[in-house]
């Protein structure tokens, strides 16, 4: 394989804890589980560049008939933000080893255009990706083949000579209808054992 392309949330970053989501939920005086459920099933608005954060978080307000101030808003964006820039050390550097061992690295991320100038201002490493695509860039989401294909271009690969890690099944299997490799992320361990059993030469090192 010539190419690893990467998710970021929950592959590249940890997923934001229990506690910090039902912040959010407070505002719209939700529990947790009912705040998750609409968020999924909205999150497409804004991932996809449809709304801005303020237009999402507007939206977002009629869905649960409660009113929020601009000051709530500007608060809602910030954590969000802050919620989804906990990068996992462990994978950050198998990413910059497999650059180091010249192997194409590729980002592709259902990600807010606000959250991506973010982290590439935040994290240097974020400059090593030979080629990144975020969906609210080219509006288009995971798992469309159209996203993957995009991103298989950018690199300049065939799909058989890419690997893509990404934490949700569906669009891991959408990378594998296309003829990629794919493999679902969990954890850094399974990872790990997935890609030796690939007879992958560079593994990501132990959980931490």
């Amino acid at each position: 394989m010539k190419a690893v392309i990467l998710d970021y949330g929950e592959v590249l970053c940890y997923r934001p804890a229990p506690d910090e989501f039902r912040r959010m939920a407070s505002v719209f005086g939700l529990s947790l589980d009912s705040y998750l459920t609409l968020w999924e099933r909205t999150r497409f608005l804004v991932d996809r560049g449809d709304l801005t954060p303020e237009a999402y978080w507007a939206k977002f307000a009629e869905e649960t008939q409660t009113t929020i101030t601009p000051e709530q808003v500007e608060m809602l964006w910030r954590r969000e933000i802050e919620m989804w820039s906990n990068a996992n050390p462990t994978m950050v550097r198998w990413m910059l080893e497999l650059s180091a061992a010249e192997i194409r690295i590729g980002l592709l991320s259902n990600m807010p255009a606000d959250l991506a100038t973010h982290l590439q201002r935040s994290f240097a490493w974020m400059n090593k990706f030979n080629f990144k695509t975020f969906s609210s860039h080219v509006g288009l989401l995971k798992p469309d083949p159209a996203i993957y294909e995009y991103t298989l271009r950018g690199l300049g690969v065939q799909p058989s000579e890419a690997l893509f890690v990404d934490d949700r099944q569906a669009n891991v299997e959408a990378a594998r209808a296309l003829g990629m490799h794919g493999i679902q992320f969990q954890s850094v361990a399974q990872l790990r054992n997935e890609l030796e059993s690939l007879g992958f030469s560079v593994l990501p090192g132990a959980a931490v």
